[in-house]
């Protein structure tokens, strides 16, 4: 059994910054693109950032340059800084990869953390 395990959220004044960090558990051979998505009440889960495997990072655009996500392979996590935060930021956010528990993709799981709640009031 895997899981992702985030942390971090909270309530945050506007321009304010949160960190949120994901971990991952369990039966891990490897892991995949780390992601961090989050969803609005009434919106679409949207992508926020991402951090490939090759070190590789990509950001949406409304984030770009004030979000910064970062992973740790030793320590398997991702963690996502957040400054300048918007109220329309508020959201929960959640913590994606692809987990293999052996040496074949195949039956890799594609693992969702329960979300870290963050709220910027207006």
């Amino acid at each position: 059994q895997v899981q992702l395990v985030e942390s971090g959220g909270g309530l945050v004044q506007p321009g304010g910054y949160l960190r949120l960090s994901c971990a991952a558990s369990g039966s891990i051979f490897s892991i995949n693109d780390m992601g961090w998505y989050r969803q609005a009440t009434g919106k679409e889960r949207e992508l926020v950032a991402i951090s490939a495997r090759s070190g590789n990072t990509n950001y949406a655009d409304s984030v770009k340059g004030r979000f910064t996500i970062s992973r740790d392979n030793t320590k398997k996590s991702v963690d996502l800084q957040m400054n300048s935060l918007t109220t329309e930021e508020t959201a929960v956010y959640y913590c994606n990869t692809q987990i293999a528990t052996t040496r074949s993709w195949r039956a890799a799981i594609d693992c969702w953390g329960r979300g870290a709640r963050v709220t910027v009031p207006s």
